[in-house]
């Protein structure tokens, strides 16, 4: 076995064996994407038929989220447009003339009455443009993980859908202000702070839109 095939092998066999294997994507979202509620030590009687205390909220206290553990409905409505056009324009012109005089007793006396002349033109002509737009609406319900010291929520969450090509993956993370919750406990992406949404899948689909594992091997040393 030479060591083009020693190299080669185990890479391969890693390759086939992770084929098999359904791998999540990776995510940026803050994590934990889900928190469960924290126990609270409230001085009230003891749980009963009606009252229990790791549900107990005032009477006079609206539902909004504000514990960890809670959960915030968020609508996303993302769209986003960029246009960017460059135009560059120069031009550069030399021109150089020169002549050998006729003068006496110079030696080279073929060279006299001799004329030089030497031209350089350059033309840069250079244009450029760029567009990108944006559409993104949906709605996930996150979770909160933290209460920030100044009152604001951390929430993540993910929402995974199951297709017979695949998994789609919805995961959605941010600090959220709680005077922006609404009473039914709804918040538009646009006012959440520190957003980070991603729309991610596996399955053949998404595999054969990226490139080989042996193709990204040799482009990573190779200079051309």
């Amino acid at each position: 076995m030479n060591i083009v095939q020693r190299i080669l092998l185990p890479l391969t066999a890693g390759a086939i064996l992770g084929g098999c294997v359904t791998t999540t994507p990776p995510t940026s979202v803050a994590q934990p994407m889900t928190a469960r509620p924290e126990p609270r030590n409230v001085a009230a009687p003891l749980n009963g038929a009606i009252y229990n205390i790791a549900s107990m909220r005032p009477l006079f206290e609206d539902r909004r989220a504000r514990f960890i553990g809670d959960t915030i409905t968020i609508n996303i409505a993302e769209k986003t447009s960029a246009s960017k056009n460059s135009e560059n324009k120069t031009s550069r012109s030399q021109s150089i003339e020169a002549s050998v005089p006729t003068v006496t007793g110079l030696p080279l006396k073929g060279l006299q009455g001799t004329a030089l002349s030497a031209s350089d033109s350059n033309n840069f002509d250079g244009k450029g443009q760029n567009t990108s737009a944006n559409d993104f609406t949906s709605a996930i319900t996150v979770t909160v993980i933290e209460v920030l010291s100044n009152g604001n929520l951390l929430v993540s969450g993910e929402k995974q859908i199951g297709l017979k090509e695949g998994e789609e993956f919805i995961r959605f993370s941010g600090v959220i202000n709680p005077t922006t919750i609404t009473s039914t406990n709804t918040v538009q992406s646009t006012q959440v702070a520190d957003a980070r949404i991603e729309y991610k899948a596996n399955g053949f689909i998404d595999s054969a839109q990226a490139m080989g594992w042996l193709g990204r091997f040799f482009l990573s040393f190779l200079p051309f």
